[in-house]
């Protein structure tokens, strides 16, 4: 199981190509409508997404809804995700895609492209697993420690090291 916990779904969401794929992985789920329709929220990591079509916005008055529901979303969540679903990324999808991240610019709203459900199941478990606390403190560990190693072995140190001992002299 990669993230532990229950998974909080929009009811909205209930016949989702996407819940049945995550249902298919062991994750538990639990439907709720007190959430935005289309949200999944992964408590153990404080993670959100919310899944919309790239198509619904190709209709002026569903774009505003829509806008005015990320922005609610991201509003509630802080750390919040929009998975923007699209067989086809061509001219006129990429150009949506870059209205919504110009009118969420400096907010905390992260945009993940996906052509299937395939590409947002494995995008939201890689974000959850790497995000959940104790893959969090490893990762971390990791880092810090390449980090050490990278600085202990780095030219650029040992050229500071022996300019530091030709002042010393």
């Amino acid at each position: 199981m990669a993230t532990g916990g229950a998974i909080i779904v929009s009811s909205s969401l209930q016949h989702h190509e996407v819940i049945s794929s995550l249902s298919n992985q062991q994750q538990r789920i639990r439907f709720s409508d007190a959430v935005i329709p289309g949200s999944i929220i992964f408590p153990l990591s404080g993670i959100a997404y919310i899944i919309m079509e790239i198509e619904d916005f190709c209709d002026n008055s569903r774009e505003i809804k829509l806008m005015e529901q990320i922005e609610q979303f991201v509003h509630i969540h802080r750390n919040s995700f929009l998975l923007l679903a699209a067989a086809l990324y061509g001219a006129k999808e990429w150009e949506i895609l870059f209205k919504v991240q110009q009118r969420f610019l400096g907010s905390n709203l992260k945009i993940i492209p996906a052509h299937n459900s395939g590409d947002m199941v494995k995008s939201m478990l890689t974000i959850a697993k790497v995000t959940c606390k104790p893959h969090v403190d490893s990762v971390r560990d990791r880092i810090a420690m390449i980090r050490a190693q990278l600085i202990e072995h780095s030219p650029v140190w040992e050229m500071l090291h022996k300019q530091q001992l030709n002042d010393a002299k």
